[in-house]
C-alpha cells in the first residue's frame, strides 16, 4: 500500500510538471469549481433534483425537513428534531448515501445520516440523486444519494451575510456565511447555531413534547488558490459538535441525551489541462458519540471512528466526445467504543469510468468498480447509462447498475451480537426516465425496479440478538418532477412539484416494508413582484405500516401539512430582508413514526442582512 500511495504522488507531480510546460494551451477556468465535478460528469442517464441557496435560505434549517418538503425521499422522525432517516424508493436509512464534497460520510458505525443533525445554513447547494451510485459513491448509494456542496468562486468579490430567526418553541437559528475571493484565491467561512427548548404541546391532546431540548452548532472554511492557471489547491474543513435530549414517549421514562462530535477536513490538488484533469484528494474524517441514559448521571456509552481516505482521479479526453476517468482509492477505518473493541477495515477501489457522446443527441456512459479488503468479500460493481435526444421537447435515458451496502462496525463487531460472516447487500437495478422541455415547462417522468438480495437485518438467535443476512426485497415505483416558471411584467410565478409512488416488497412475507409509504407528493407555489416575495407549500405523506405482518390496526396514517412564507426585502441597496412564516398551517395532528408526535401549527420570522 505504501509503494502504491507513493506511486499516486509521483503520477500527480509528473502530471504538475507536464501541465505547467502548455499554459497557453489551457482552456479558461469556470468561475465555480465543484469538489464533486463526477455528479455532473458521469451523471447524465439519471435525475438529479437541485436545491439552490435561495430556497435554502427560506427553508428550515433542518436538513430533514428540507428535503423532505421539496423531493421525493420520505422521512421518518421520532418527533421534531430527533433522530431521523431516511427511505429513497423504498429502501432503509443505510441504503442511502449522503456526500460531503464528493466524500462518503455515512456512519461507520451504524451504516447511517441522522438529517436532524445536519444544518443546511452552511452549504451553498445540495443535489439530491435518485438510484444506484456504488460505483461513484461507495457503500450505501442503492436507494440514491444526497450532496452536501460548498462552492469556491474566484469572481473578485467580498461579501457577508448574516441571518437571524426566532420561532415557536424557543427556537433560534443564526447563520453567518462569508465570502472573499480575488482572481486567485477564495475564502469562503459559514457558522451556524441553532437551538431549541422543543417543547410543543400535541395536538388535541393535554400532553407536550417532554425532554426535547436540542441544539448544533456548525462551522466550515472552504479556502481555494491557483498557484497558476494549470494548478489549484482547495481545503475544505468543517465542524458540528452538537446535544439532543431525546424526547419522552411517556413521562414515567428515564430522561437520556446524545452528544456528538463530528469533524471532516478534505484537502485537493487539481491539475487542468486541455486533455485532462489529475485530482488527488486527501480526507480526515472522525465521528464521535456519547449517549447518557440518564441525564442526572455522568455515566454514559460511547463510540469512535476515524477515517482517512486517499483517492486518485484521471481524466482523460479522448477527443472531443470521449473521455475516460480511472480513479483508485484508499479507505481506513478505525474504530472502537463502549460495544465495540478496537478494530480496523481498509478498502482498496479500483473504479474505470468512460463517457461517449455520439453526435449532438446520444451518449452512453459505463462505470466500473472493484473493491479489495480485509473484512468481506467486495462484488464487482458497474453501470450503464444511455441518453438519446429525440428533439429539444423529449428526451429519454436508461440506467442499469449494480449496487451494495457493506456491513457496518457495529454489524460486524458488535459485543455479544456481531456477525463476521456477513456479505455485503448487492442491488440490481434499471430505470428508465423521461424528460419534456416545453418553453418554460420542465417535466420528468422515471419508472424504477430495484432488487435488493442478502438485506441485513438484526433478529432474536437463541438468547441474543444478530444481524443475519435474510431478506429479499424488491422496490419498483415512479417518480415525476414538474418545474414551470411564467412572468407577467414584474410579476413572477413558479410552481414545482414531486411524487414519487413506490412499492418495497419482501418477498418472503409478500408485504410491503414498514415504514414506505405508497404515495408521497410536494408542491410549492412561489410569487415574486419586486421587493415582495412568497411561497405556499404542500406536504402529502400516505399511510404507513409499522408491523412486517402490515396489520392495520398499527397504522401510521396519511397526513398533509401546510405551510406560507412571506418576505419584504428593504433597504437602498436590497441589503436587508425580513419575513415570516407559518407552518402546518391547519393544526393537523400527525405523526412519522408511531408515538411520536409532531408539532401542530409553529411560526418563524427571520431577518437575512447582507453587506
Amino acid at each position: 500500500m505504501k509503494k502504491s500511495i507513493l506511486i499516486l504522488f509521483t503520477i500527480i507531480c509528473s502530471l504538475s510538471c507536464l501541465a505547467q510546460t502548455k499554459l497557453d494551451s489551457i482552456q479558461n477556468l469556470d468561475e465555480v469549481i465543484l469538489s464533486d465535478s463526477k455528479l455532473k460528469t458521469f451523471t447524465n442517464t439519471q435525475s438529479v433534483l437541485k436545491i439552490t441557496d435561495s430556497v435554502i435560505k427560506k427553508q428550515n434549517a433542518l436538513l430533514t425537513h428540507l428535503l423532505n418538503s421539496n423531493t421525493p425521499i420520505y422521512f421518518k422522525e421520532n418527533g421534531y428534531g430527533m433522530v431521523s432517516s431516511a427511505s429513497f424508493r423504498g429502501t432503509t436509512a443505510q441504503q442511502t448515501a449522503v456526500v460531503w464534497n464528493g466524500i462518503n460520510i455515512n456512519s461507520q458505525l451504524n451504516g447511517q445520516t441522522d438529517f436532524s443533525t445536519v444544518n443546511t445554513g452552511i452549504f451553498d447547494n445540495i443535489d439530491v440523486r435518485s438510484g444506484g451510485g456504488s460505483v461513484l459513491y461507495g457503500s450505501g448509494a442503492i436507494g440514491g444519494s444526497v450532496h452536501l456542496n460548498n462552492e469556491i468562486r474566484y469572481n473578485n468579490e467580498n461579501t457577508n451575510y448574516i441571518s437571524t430567526s426566532f420561532g415557536s418553541f424557543s427556537t433560534i437559528n443564526t447563520t453567518y456565511k462569508g465570502h472573499y475571493s480575488t482572481s486567485k484565491l477564495s475564502v469562503n467561512a459559514n457558522v451556524s447555531y441553532l437551538q431549541s427548548e422543543n417543547d410543543y404541546d400535541y395536538v388535541d391532546s393535554n400532553r407536550s413534547n417532554l425532554n426535547g431540548a436540542f441544539y448544533s452548532n456548525n462551522f466550515s472554511l472552504n479556502l481555494g488558490y491557483k498557484i497558476n492557471d494549470n494548478n489549484i489547491l482547495k481545503v475544505y474543513s468543517s465542524f458540528y459538535d452538537g446535544q439532543r435530549h431525546f424526547a419522552l414517549q411517556t413521562s414515567t421514562e428515564t430522561p437520556s441525551k446524545y452528544k456528538n462530535r463530528d469533524t471532516r477536513n478534505l484537502i485537493e490538488y487539481v491539475v487542468l489541462t486541455d486533455k485532462f484533469t489529475s485530482k488527488l484528494k486527501v480526507a480526515y474524517i472522525t465521528e464521535n458519540y456519547k449517549y447518557f441514559s440518564n441525564i442526572a448521571r455522568d455515566t454514559y456509552t460511547d463510540g469512535d471512528v476515524n477515517s482517512l481516505v486517499l483517492k486518485y482521479d484521471l481524466s482523460y479526453k479522448l477527443g472531443e466526445n470521449i473521455t475516460i476517468n480511472p480513479v483508485i482509492d484508499y479507505t481506513q477505518n478505525s474504530g472502537e467504543g463502549s460495544s465495540i473493541n478496537k478494530v480496523k477495515r481498509d478498502v482498496t477501489g479500483f473504479n474505470l469510468l468512460y463517457k461517449h457522446n455520439i453526435g449532438e443527441r446520444f451518449l452512453y456512459e459505463i462505470t466500473t468498480r472493484q473493491e479489495i479488503t480485509n473484512n468481506y468479500n467486495s462484488p464487482l460493481l458497474y453501470s450503464l447509462g444511455l441518453k438519446y435526444s429525440f428533439s429539444d421537447l423529449y428526451t429519454l435515458s436508461i440506467n442499469g447498475s449494480k449496487n451494495y451496502r457493506v456491513p457496518t462496525f457495529n454489524d460486524l463487531y458488535w459485543q455479544d451480537g456481531g456477525n463476521l460472516n456477513l456479505k455485503p447487500e448487492t442491488s440490481y437495478q434499471v430505470e428508465i426516465g423521461n424528460t419534456f422541455t416545453y418553453k418554460n415547462l420542465d417535466l420528468s417522468l422515471t419508472g424504477y425496479y430495484n432488487d435488493i438480495k442478502d438485506m441485513i437485518r438484526w433478529l432474536p438467535t437463541g438468547t441474543i440478538w444478530m444481524p443475519i443476512n435474510t431478506d429479499h426485497v424488491k422496490t419498483y415505483g415512479i417518480e415525476t418532477a414538474l418545474n414551470v416558471k411564467q412572468s407577467f411584467g414584474e410579476n413572477h410565478l413558479s410552481f414545482s412539484s414531486t411524487y414519487a409512488y413506490t412499492v418495497s416488497e419482501d418477498q418472503e412475507r409478500e408485504t410491503q416494508l414498514i415504514y414506505v409509504p405508497y404515495h408521497k407528493a410536494t408542491a410549492t407555489l412561489s410569487y415574486n413582484y419586486k421587493r415582495l416575495s412568497a411561497y405556499y407549500q404542500q406536504l402529502y405523506v400516505g399511510e404507513v405500516f409499522t408491523q412486517s405482518d402490515n396489520n392495520k390496526k398499527y397504522n401510521v396514517d396519511a397526513y398533509y401539512l401546510s405551510h406560507f412564507g412571506v418576505d419584504y426585502t428593504f433597504g437602498s441597496n436590497k441589503k436587508f430582508r425580513l419575513g415570516a412564516q407559518v407552518n402546518n398551517i391547519f393544526n393537523h395532528n400527525y405523526q412519522s413514526v408511531l408515538g411520536r408526535f409532531m408539532p401542530g401549527t409553529h411560526f418563524n420570522t427571520y431577518l437575512n442582512f447582507n453587506f
